[in-house]
């Protein structure tokens, strides 16, 4: 993945990216585009914010890595992608990476899109690294909130098939669920999307509250930073809680429970 930043003033760009992230949690619903584990805290004892909070089981199952290289993570990305849904999870498998120096690489991180051409990611250019026609094949399919395109849908349900696990972040569920792949199981999103997402999806059970809800196969996460949250947990499957753990402190980042309201923060 390439990036070039902006050469005008970033913080403007940052505005409106956030300005045009509110817009699209909601355009992304209408159109229709747990477990805290880290905390010690079960998802029951999590406090009320917008309506009950629901108990889940922790259903992802560890993962073997490949016998020879690392776990492949193909990041899928796209026009109107937002910035932290990207390089929050990209950042907590980097830093596994980063916690493990010593050792032979653990994952190889990649951005898959409909083309190589570059990206606006709220100020900031960004390259694919790969087109969908000649991705190579991943562990990990990441799929972070971005505009809901037929090619994009239908990579996701190719890749997903012979992936170890594919993760959604923030309303990135739109897609995933648009591709079939949380009919008959459970999935969270951004707070701002639950009643559409639950609208829009009838065979998917919405979860509020967790900061991730996991199935064996394919596994969601709540808004913005909650990604990375999902994305410690893929490496904890993998390598084990004290890499996991070994990455959260790489990044200063202290795992907590999702904030349930404004009031939450």
């Amino acid at each position: 993945m390439q990036i070039r930043y902006k050469t005008r003033a970033s913080v403007n760009g940052y505005t409106s990216g956030m300005k045009r992230k509110s817009a699209l949690v909601a355009a992304t619903t209408l159109a229709g585009g747990i477990a805290a584990w880290a905390t010690g805290l079960s998802a029951a004892t999590l406090p009320r914010g917008r309506g009950p909070v629901e108990s889940v089981p922790n259903l992802g199952k560890p993962l073997r890595p490949p016998a020879h290289g690392p776990v492949q993570v193909g990041f899928v990305i796209g026009p109107e992608l937002v910035a932290i849904d990207l390089f929050g999870p990209w950042t907590a498998f980097g830093s596994a990476m980063s916690a493990n120096m010593m050792g032979p690489p653990l994952f190889n991180l990649y951005t898959v899109s409909a083309s190589t051409e570059p990206l606006d990611v709220d100020g900031m250019k960004v390259q694919p690294e790969y087109a969908f026609e000649n991705v190579p094949q991943p562990h990990v399919l990441v799929v972070p909130m971005q505009k809901s395109l037929p090619a994009t849908i239908a990579y996701i349900k190719h890749a997903s098939i012979r992936a170890d696990v594919t993760m959604s972040v923030c309303t990135g569920a739109f897609l995933v669920a648009k591709a079939g792949l949380f009919d008959g199981l459970r999935a969270t999103t951004h707070h701002d999307g639950y009643d559409t997402f639950a609208k829009w999806y009838p065979h998917v059970t919405l979860i509020r509250g967790p900061r991730y809800v996991e199935n064996p196969s394919v596994s969601s996460s709540g808004g913005e930073s909650c990604g990375i949250d999902l994305g410690l947990r893929v490496v904890d499957r993998y390598y084990g809680t004290e890499m996991a753990k070994s990455a959260a402190y790489s990044m200063e980042y202290r795992r907590t429970r999702r904030p349930l309201s404004i009031d939450d923060v």
